[in-house]
This record gives C-alpha cells, sequence and structure tokens, in this order.
C-alpha cells in the first residue's frame, strides 16, 4: 500500500502565487464577461452575478479548510467540481443553453485560452514549493501552456488574416481540448484522496487551497467550456 505525503497540506502557498492566480481568476472572469456581453449584453449582469457567487463560495470552503478533511466518506472535493461541469451539460443540452452557445464570439473564445499560460506558470511555482507534483508541469505531463501560446496565434492568422482554414482551426481546437482533458485526468489522479493512483510523494494539494482551488472548480471548466463551445460552432 502506497503512503501519501501529506506534510505540505497545511503550508501556506507564497504570496506571490496567491497574488498570481488570483488575477489569472480575474482575467478569466472578465474575458468570459467581455464575450458573453458581446452577444448577450442583458444577460452578462446576471451571469456574472452568478458567477462571483461562485467564487466567493468557493474562497469560503477553501479558507475554512473545507476539502482538507480528506477521511469523509463521501469525497468533499467532488463539489468543487461537478456543479460547474454539470450546469456545462444542461447548457450543451436544452435549446435556450444552445441558443447562447451558438451566439458567442467565436474570436474571443479562442483569445480566452490566453490564461493557460499564467495557470501553467503558477503550476510550475506549486511543484517548486511542493504543492503540486512534477507530472502537472509543462516539465511532466503538461503540455497545456502550447495551448495558451497558440490562441493569440490562431486568433490573428484565423481572423485577422484568413491564413488557416476553418478545418485547421477545428482541428486545432480538438488538440487544445485534449491537452486540458490531458492534465484534469492528471491531477485528478492526483489528489490525496481514495482513488489517488500517482504521486503519491508529492500529491496535488494545491487545489484544496485558496486560491488555487478556483482552478478545478471556475478556471478549468470556463477554459474546457469555451473550448467545447469553438468546436460547436465551427462543426455546425
Amino acid at each position: 500500500m502506497q503512503t501519501i505525503n501529506l506534510s505540505m497540506l497545511n503550508e501556506p502557498i507564497p504570496f506571490y502565487i496567491v497574488l498570481s492566480f488570483f488575477l489569472t481568476t480575474i482575467l478569466t472572469l472578465y474575458i468570459l464577461l467581455f464575450a458573453i456581453n458581446k452577444t448577450h449584453p442583458k444577460s452578462v449582469s446576471m451571469i456574472a452575478v452568478g458567477l462571483v457567487i461562485w467564487l466567493f463560495f468557493q474562497a469560503y470552503l477553501l479558507k475554512i479548510d473545507f476539502y482538507h478533511e480528506l477521511n469523509t466518506k463521501i469525497p468533499r472535493f467532488p463539489l468543487a467540481i461537478f456543479p460547474p461541469f454539470l450546469f456545462i451539460l444542461i447548457l450543451f443540452n436544452t435549446q435556450k443553453g444552445k441558443d447562447f452557445i451558438d451566439k458567442l464570439p467565436l474570436d474571443y473564445l479562442t483569445y480566452l485560452h490566453i490564461v493557460r499560460i499564467p495557470v501553467e506558470i503558477v503550476l510550475f511555482w506549486l511543484f517548486l514549493e511542493k504543492q503540486v507534483p512534477e507530472l502537472m508541469t509543462f516539465e511532466g505531463r503538461n503540455f497545456d501552456i502550447l495551448a495558451g501560446i497558440t490562441a493569440p496565434i490562431i486568433g490573428f492568422l484565423y481572423f485577422r488574416k484568413q491564413i488557416i482554414s476553418k478545418k485547421a482551426l477545428l482541428i486545432l481546437n480538438f488538440v487544445c481540448l485534449a491537452l486540458v482533458i490531458n492534465i484534469v485526468v492528471n491531477a485528478f489522479f492526483a489528489l490525496p484522496l481514495p482513488f489517488q493512483q500517482q504521486a503519491f510523494e508529492q500529491p496535488n494539494v494545491a487545489v484544496l487551497k485558496f486560491p488555487v482551488g478556483w482552478l478545478p472548480s471556475f478556471v478549468v471548466p470556463v477554459v474546457v467550456f469555451c473550448q467545447l463551445a469553438a468546436i460547436r460552432r465551427l462543426l455546425k
């Protein structure tokens, strides 16, 4: 039986990392709301309030160490990830949701992925602080930073210069979706929970703390949503 190292669970995250990820989350929220406002100006205020409430709710749970209780019969961490992904599932499977998605501006759905660059930098810093395993960084199995780097390039070549085709953009979106799924799966199985399969010496404890807990509860769902919405738009 593997012995899980939880020595860093109660260690604070350095302030520069906290500030960097806090600003990354704000940037993600801003770009998303800016994109929604382009085509749904009447709905953006209500959506903004809902998202801010969700962020504050998760911040509260993280600040009281709610997710630090690892031995409960029912794991608590799914409370951070299931609601946003359930909401995404509802959007893609209801007519109103589909209508909402189909009007979103494809260019901003693409440009939003630049937030994946600071996310990857933060993950690398967290690895150096022994808060996440190396496999969650670009030195390990995480190549998601490539999606962030290519987002503005793809946007410029497709929307401004019309150099690349719609088919090429669709393929790139599928590749970038695969990249985020890859890191999500690896991060999930590195959590110090009963289903942990890897990174026992240095598990993924950072996402159980504020503000990095916003990564699985907000930033990742937004990235996945924008990726799926872009794919839907391009397939149509």
